[in-house]
């Protein structure tokens, strides 16, 4: 699987906002396609507010990505759980991605090119 992993340079500025409030924009993303996956827009850490994000015990393995740390999201009016996640300590086809992170796109949690 790990062959099939692409990452790219995402296009223009993405903006991910929680609660109608924006939680970071960039320029910079990346965008990860992995087969049986929906392609994956991963913002870096230093253009996301992550005062808004709370770490959480939850952890995922992906094959070909490794492991990925999940976080909450604090809004003034809920928390999103698990709406996060990032790959600390990506496998080498995931080396890019390495201080990233990527959102689930859910009720008032969006991910969107400007």
């Amino acid at each position: 699987m790990s062959d099939d992993i692409r990452i790219r340079p995402a296009e223009g500025t993405w903006v991910v906002r929680a609660g109608g409030a924006v939680l970071g924009e960039s320029s910079n993303a990346l965008e990860l396609s992995a087969p049986g996956q929906p392609d994956r827009i991963f913002f870096p850490r230093e253009d996301i507010a992550m005062a808004f994000l709370d770490r959480t015990d939850h952890v995922t393995h992906m094959p070909g990505m490794g492991k990925a740390v999940h976080f909450s999201i604090m809004s003034k009016s809920r928390t999103y759980l698990y709406a996060a996640w990032s790959y600390e300590e990506p496998e080498d086809a995931a080396s890019r991605i390495k201080d990233h992170l990527a959102f689930e796109v859910q009720d008032g949690v969006d991910v969107e090119e400007l």
